[in-house]
């Protein structure tokens, strides 16, 4: 038979939450608390997370004017 018993490491030893039975077998299974997982975001939340700063392009038609330039340039 075996039973449940939770507890908490303090200074290095392990003080259950209820006495244990004298003369008992005890097996020891240290359970990590999860981390949290991170919230996914969109493309555009990302963006708003990164600080302000100077950007290669000040509006998007700046950058879609530039990539037309790019793609000419390798048509050529």
């Amino acid at each position: 038979m075996s039973t449940t018993v939770t507890g908490i490491v303090t200074n290095g030893l392990i003080v259950p939450s209820s006495p244990l039975p004298e003369g008992a077998k005890v097996e020891v299974m240290i359970a990590f608390p999860e981390a949290p997982k991170p919230r996914r975001l969109s493309m555009l939340e990302f963006l708003e997370t990164l600080p302000p700063g100077p950007r290669a392009f000040k509006t998007w038609e700046e950058y879609e004017q530039h990539l037309r330039e790019e793609k000419d340039a390798w048509d050529r």
